[in-house]
């Protein structure tokens, strides 16, 4: 287990030739990787080129549906059709099937735990998905209690550019304030944690049970 405080940034809803570009050179300038969960209808010709170059910075690619429903009440066929084609796209830019997924809205049911055989991700949210709310406001509300385990929940989706502005402030704080910065993958392996089925994870160090499920 590494005792260095560490955090992944994940980032949903790419990939796409706008902000996922950006959230890319904000990481390499920094020398730091994350973890980019994709939506597959969102991946075209030129977008895939976007995600291989995050494959290729070391970055984890994982899944997050081929049309981002909700799926807490879909069956089992209907939550294959969601997956696998995502995984698939997935495999093709990677060589190899997520580790991880992030369920679309975080809706979530038993039968989507038992069909889905991946490590379900929730993650530590700042409502960057609401354009109202400042590229400062997300900033502060990621700098506000970090912990160590944390996976923050951030999108790269068009046309959100306060994200990429808060990451210029997150990313440079968190390393002041002695985090490191892995993918999922890198951050359970790290600390040494063996994901559980059935289980949502927003912090690998304190895991939770979903709703009861």
């Amino acid at each position: 287990m590494i005792s260095q405080k560490l955090v992944s940034l994940t980032f949903d809803d790419g990939p796409n030739t706008a902000i996922t570009p950006q959230v890319l050179d904000i990481l390499e300038e920094n020398g730091i990787v994350a973890s980019f969960f994709l939506i597959a209808a969102s991946i075209t010709e030129e977008s895939e080129k976007v995600a291989r170059r995050a494959f290729e910075m070391g970055c984890e690619i994982n899944n997050h549906s081929v049309t981002h429903p909700f799926m807490g009440k879909m069956t089992q066929e209907e939550i294959r059709r969601e997956i696998d084609p995502c995984t698939e796209a997935v495999k093709r830019i990677t060589g190899r099937a997520p580790r991880f997924f992030r369920p679309p809205f975080i809706d979530v049911s038993r039968t989507l735990f038992d069909t889905v055989d991946m490590t379900f991700i929730c993650g530590v949210g700042c409502e960057d998905w609401v354009p109202t709310v400042s590229a400062e406001e997300r900033a502060r509300r990621i700098l506000e209690n970090p912990q160590d385990g944390d996976l923050f929940l951030l999108h790269d989706m068009p046309g959100n550019v306060n994200t990429v502005e808060a990451l210029k402030v997150v990313i440079p704080e968190l390393k002041a304030r002695g985090f490191g910065f892995a993918t999922c993958g890198q951050l359970f392996d790290a600390k040494g944690v063996t994901p559980v089925r059935g289980r949502l994870y927003s912090n690998v160090l304190q895991t939770e049970d979903c709703n009861g499920l």
